[in-house]
């Protein structure tokens, strides 16, 4: 029904004077419940359903969407799509990608959809469990609940030029969030995991008995003196330490000149053997997806391969205006142009767990939460506050709170040493990266 849908869209914008045309539909089913303190907070259902067309007149382009499919509705939406592209400006880089981009059904099976639907009541019993579990942790004295969720949505691509791609997928959540210590010593601590598959979900009691203990293992936290030392950013955040370095890769910002590394290309930026990878093919991953969202093929790519910078993230039209090949790295919605993204982000662990990077340092500070970074984009200035841990000998001495790290990313980048402990919790995961030394900004 999708399919027949949007070819008729398309042919309808193509009459009515685009001369091409692309539409999207995309239909989404959620299921949420939270708990706290025993008690049932919230359940909200979802049901959306959302129709988008991108049409070109010329080099302009005007993409509008709407949530009513009706015949009336699909009719003003063309007319409204061709009537603006026609006032648009024109844009040189817009346009279909090329047919010899496209990828070609059949689309390899990712086994991105559980079709397992959660009652509301099952759903409700993981929240309780996790929260439970949370709360038995010894020197958890409050919750901010429980809450575990579902969800189901498709996403059909139709083209003008002959593309026609479905895409489904499910997703299953479930966290929680604990509560140690009392009045102004209070701290906070959670846990939270998300899956395509129900049975990839680690046990609810498991998630909230690591929220309750990740809440106590902050009391007592204290502030430290500004100083420099060794940094070791936890492996369920270092790839916040990465996510910079996709903003400066990305087409657009290298286009627009507004990027840290736009003279990098080819050049060495981590140390040897140091390698990050976009996966878009890996089996039950989060961010999965058996082409990109302008239709091109996409692939596996190592951005990073033994610490060189190997490519620009590249959609049809920041390649064209680079005079480069689309890498397959269009990312979009229903509404507005497409921009770029990653898929699957993987840092390559090393050899040295968290520990073992811990006792290389000796002393020095494990960063476990962040909050409030500041980037400057044009030269790669960065810091973030933080809490965290510091070390001496190896091991953990004590719980730290309101400190900024700070430092240059192209400097940071360079002296990265990845530890061993990667887990795949979503779409971007990295193990533990150890900063030889940060300035450290504290009391």
């Amino acid at each position: 029904m999708d399919e027949n849908l949007l070819q008729d869209v398309v042919a309808q914008a193509m009459k009515a004077g685009a001369d091409a045309a692309e539409a999207v539909f995309a239909e989404r089913r959620a299921l949420s419940v939270s708990v706290r303190l025993g008690e049932l907070e919230e359940v909200e259902r979802e049901e959306a359903r959302d129709l988008g067309l991108r049409v070109f007149v010329g080099s302009r382009q005007a993409t509008v969407s709407g949530s009513d499919i009706s015949a009336e509705a699909r009719g003003k939406l063309i007319e409204r799509a061709v009537a603006m592209a026609r006032l648009a400006p024109e844009d040189p880089y817009a346009g279909l990608a090329p047919q010899d981009r496209l990828a070609r059904g059949p689309f390899a099976n990712l086994d991105l959809y559980d079709p397992g639907e959660p009652a509301a009541e099952a759903l409700e019993a993981l929240a309780h469990e996790s929260e439970a579990a949370a709360l038995a942790v010894a020197g958890v004295t409050n919750s901010d609940g429980g809450s575990a969720s579902w969800s189901s949505g498709s996403w059909t691509l139709v083209t003008s030029t002959g593309f026609v791609g479905p895409h489904k997928a499910s997703s299953f959540s479930l966290s929680a969030s604990a509560i140690a210590g009392e009045g102004s010593a209070m701290e906070r601590g959670g846990e939270g995991r998300a899956a395509r598959w129900a049975a990839d979900l680690p046990g609810a009691t498991s998630i909230g008995t690591e929220a309750g203990n990740r809440a106590v293992g902050r009391l007592g936290a204290r502030k430290i003196s500004s100083q420099t030392a060794p940094v070791i950013f936890e492996n369920r955040l270092a790839t916040s330490l990465i996510g910079p370095l996709l903003g400066a890769i990305s087409g657009p910002s290298v286009a627009r000149g507004v990027s840290f590394l736009k003279d990098k290309l080819g050049q060495r930026l981590f140390p040897e053997g140091f390698e990050i990878v976009d996966d878009p093919h890996r089996r039950r991953g989060l961010g999965s997806s058996p082409f990109d969202d302008e239709g091109v093929a996409n692939q596996r790519w190592a951005l990073i391969d033994n610490g060189v910078l190997t490519t620009w993230l590249l959609n049809c039209a920041s390649a064209k205006q680079l005079g480069l090949e689309t890498t397959g790295h269009a990312s979009r919605g229903s509404a507005g142009p497409p921009g770029v993204g990653t898929s699957n982000l993987t840092v390559t662990p090393g050899t040295r767990d968290q520990a073992g990077l811990m006792a290389d340092a000796k002393n020095g500070l494990l960063i476990t939460s962040m909050f409030g970074p500041s980037l400057n984009s044009n030269t790669g200035d960065w810091s973030v506050g933080c809490s965290g841990f510091w070390f001496e000998n190896g091991e953990i001495a004590y719980p730290v709170t309101e400190i900024t790290v700070a430092g240059n990313l192209i400097d940071i980048y360079g002296r990265l040493i990845a530890g061993s402990d990667l887990e795949i919790r979503g779409s971007a995961n990295s193990p533990s990266l150890l900063v030889d030394g940060l300035a450290i900004a504290g009391k």
